[in-house]
């Protein structure tokens, strides 16, 4: 299990990252992150939601309702150019603690 702390610490840029690949709905973000993280990482509607709202009050997301594929209403959400921007900050900084973290334990680092 991973410490609640860096699974809250990756939420945005892991959120940021989804939504670089193309818009997409709260369940679907959960099942993403389930699928990348071998199931490792759980994210609950709980945990989600008030990451997606605090990124959209911040201006890195937009949503839209619409209707889904199954006939129902869902909350879409797209990356903003902002957001664009921020997924990028994001990926270089965590590329630089993972290559400084990679370099401790002797893995090769990834390139930026």
């Amino acid at each position: 299990m991973i410490a609640k702390d860096l699974v809250a610490a990756s939420s945005k840029p892991l959120i940021l990252s989804i939504l670089s690949e193309g818009e997409s709905y709260g369940y679907a973000i959960i099942q993403r992150v389930r699928e990348l993280s071998e199931g490792r990482l759980e994210w609950t509607d709980g945990m989600l939601y008030p990451v997606l709202h605090r990124l959209e009050r911040d201006g890195l997301i937009a949503s839209e309702w619409r209707e889904g594929d199954t006939g129902h209403e869902r909350k879409y959400y797209r990356l903003s150019q902002q957001g664009h921007k921020a997924c990028k900050v994001e990926r270089a900084q965590w590329l630089s603690v993972h290559n400084t973290l990679s370099r401790l334990w002797k893995i090769k680092p990834v390139s930026t």
